[in-house]
């Protein structure tokens, strides 16, 4: 950050501009696993995250809070069903976490062949 306009410094380290919401693993993986899918049961998240429903649900909460996801709860013959759907605002935010994380890992690559 600058200190006289508190915007990101593209000097910084590409570690600066990664979102904490989005950069933590699991939710990493549920808005990734959102986006390929467009509209995921909760159940089949669980089990490819390998996560209790608890530790999902809360994980989840705070992608809804964020905007990032939408949760419909409903039923499937006499089954409760709850599917997530990322939001545009969730494809953005993925979208820029993947490029930041491709600056830093350019950047590291880069580090490495010089040695």
């Amino acid at each position: 950050m600058t200190a006289q306009t508190g915007t990101p410094d593209p000097s910084g380290h590409p570690v600066i501009g990664l979102d904490e919401v989005v950069h933590q693993r699991v939710r990493l993986g549920i808005l990734a696993i959102a986006h390929e899918a467009r509209r995921v049961e909760f159940g089949y998240l669980r089990t490819q995250l390998d996560l209790t429903a608890g530790n999902l649900s809360k994980h989840l909460s705070v992608l809804e809070t964020a905007g990032l996801i939408d949760i419909e709860k409903g039923y499937e013959g006499k089954r409760g069903r709850t599917w997530i759907t990322i939001t545009p605002d969730g494809n953005a935010a993925l979208a820029e976490e993947i490029g930041r994380l491709k600056v830093l890992i350019a950047r590291v690559e880069t580090t490495t062949e010089d040695r």
